[in-house]
């Protein structure tokens, strides 16, 4: 074993390296001789930095009175969960929450040690907090927190799928009561654009908007942030309204909640049943009017399946369910929402892009899409960036979604004469012939480029389909696998 030919020093490297905290030790002189990784991400340093030097040098705010491995050091005493602030020598203000301890040996003080958890984003949430609750106090002389703000309508979910349509429809019956809705859905599908929307459409409209995802902050954070904290309740807490009293009259949003621990989804359960809380370290209960909608990014009984959803809440939860699709399961989307980013992007950069090449549509249409339609919308916004004619083409496209058509045998030029040809003559009902594979000696035989051969081919099919459908380009649509909408700019574009 690897560990049999370790000292005992790099052996505690090892661990202490290993731990998901930061860690930070120094000798009896205050000269630092382990830094951890963590240690680095929290100070936005690198162990290289603070190895070697003495504490104050790297943190220069601190001063012997106010430096906790320092106090240690004069006093062989442990200090556990003291509230420290300092600034780093690279200027990077930080909030910790420290343990620290003496090291001795042969009853000797020879150094301490500290183990330190980040608490600078949980003070940044407190005085965006602080803001936010200005804003509801006096919003003429306060600023709004961007989170309050719900700016979606339904009018922004961009769909001709039948089932995404019908999401739309369910939707906003829902918006109509104070009903909780739980949306499912794969990460990028569009679950905060539906509950935004149920929000603008329903009667709390006027009244705040908050959404909190459940996976970014640990359980006693979370439960401080949603329920509100009196002073002392934990080290740092001061006296804060939560999240539930901050969207009283409104909504909140809690997004992967199916990440929530579950000691902290029985709390929010008996809020949701009982409309009473009471904040962390408190004895006083407050009322509060809140419409809870919710969201998960895995399937919800999956979930209570594995332990991480209880089922109690999840049927309290779920009185109205909502399901998005992921993009790979409704394709046809994929132009229409390629045209509106392509909109969006116009305007916002200020460019007259009309069109992604037809190789893009084809590598969008055999995509997998993974973050769905976030990721589509990310690609053509980096396409965007970049494109200096009206067209987008595929040397502009992020190279993961190339690599992936190509490494499933989905974009090469020989497959793709010979791909649209079958794909197209089996959807309007031709035999597809043996002779169909010679199709690449016809390309060559041509003389034409790749892009104008392809062009001819769909042209010609379209036309035959046209034709049979006696100008319904509707039924032409349907025959062809393409949304009407595709097909009649298509058509228009070969006028």
């Amino acid at each position: 074993m690897e560990l049999q030919g370790m000292n005992m020093v790099e052996m505690l490297h090892a661990i202490l390296g290993a731990i998901d905290e930061g860690i930070h030790a120094v000798n009896r002189d205050g000269i630092t001789i382990f830094y951890n990784d963590v240690a680095g991400r929290l100070d936005g340093l690198v162990p290289e930095e603070v190895i070697g030097k003495h504490v104050l040098d790297v943190f220069p705010s601190l001063e012997n009175e106010t430096s906790t491995l320092l106090q240690v050091l004069s006093t062989g005493k442990p200090l556990e969960y003291v509230k420290q602030t300092y600034t780093t020598v690279r200027g990077k203000a930080v909030h910790t929450v420290n343990s620290t301890l003496p090291i001795f040996a042969n009853g000797k003080l020879v150094g301490a040690l500290e183990v330190s958890k980040d608490l600078t984003q949980v003070k940044e949430l407190a005085e965006k907090l602080i803001d936010l609750q200005a804003s509801i106090v006096e919003p003429k002389k306060a600023k709004p927190w961007p989170s309050m703000e719900a700016r979606y309508t339904f009018d922004d979910i961009v769909t001709c799928d039948p089932r995404m349509l019908q999401m739309k429809e369910l939707a906003a019956r829902a918006a109509t009561t104070d009903s909780s809705v739980l949306v499912c859905g794969e990460t990028g599908t569009g679950k905060e654009l539906f509950v935004q929307s149920i929000h603008n459409l329903s009667a709390r409209r006027k009244k705040p908007f908050i959404a909190q995802n459940c996976a970014a902050l640990p359980a006693t954070l979370l439960e401080g942030l949603l329920f509100g904290t009196v002073k002392g309740s934990f080290t740092g807490a001061e006296n804060r309204p939560g999240l539930f009293e901050l969207a009283n009259g409104g909504t909140l949003f809690l997004d992967e909640i199916n990440s929530m621990p579950l000691e902290l989804q029985a709390k929010l359960l008996r809020v949701l049943q009982e409309g009473l809380v009471r904040r962390v370290g408190d004895t006083k209960i407050t009322q509060v009017d809140v419409r809870v909608l919710a969201a998960t990014n895995t399937d919800p009984l999956e979930a209570i399946q594995k332990g991480l959803l209880r089922a109690d809440l999840y049927y309290r939860l779920n009185v109205v369910s909502l399901y998005l699709p992921k993009l790979v399961e409704r394709q046809h989307d994929i132009p229409l929402l390629t045209e509106h980013f392509l909109a969006i992007y116009n305007e916002k950069f200020d460019k007259q892009v009309v069109r992604v090449s037809e190789d893009v549509e084809r590598m969008f249409m055999s995509y997998h899409w993974p973050g769905n339609v976030r990721e589509l919308q990310h690609a053509i916004e980096g396409a965007m960036t970049l494109v200096r004619g009206r067209e987008i083409g595929i040397e502009l496209l992020p190279w993961q979604i190339v690599k992936a058509v190509e490494g499933q045998g989905g974009y090469s030029q020989e497959k793709n004469v010979e791909a649209v040809a079958h794909h197209s003559r089996q959807n309007v009902g031709m035999p597809v012939e043996r002779d169909d594979w010679s199709l690449m000696e016809k390309f060559k035989r041509s003389g034409v480029p790749l892009r104008d051969f392809l062009n001819q081919m769909e042209r010609m099919i379209t036309e035959a389909v046209l034709e049979e459908t006696k100008g319904n380009v509707l039924q032409a649509a349907k025959l062809l696998g393409l949304p009407r909408q595709t097909l009649q700019y298509r058509i228009g574009k070969k006028k």
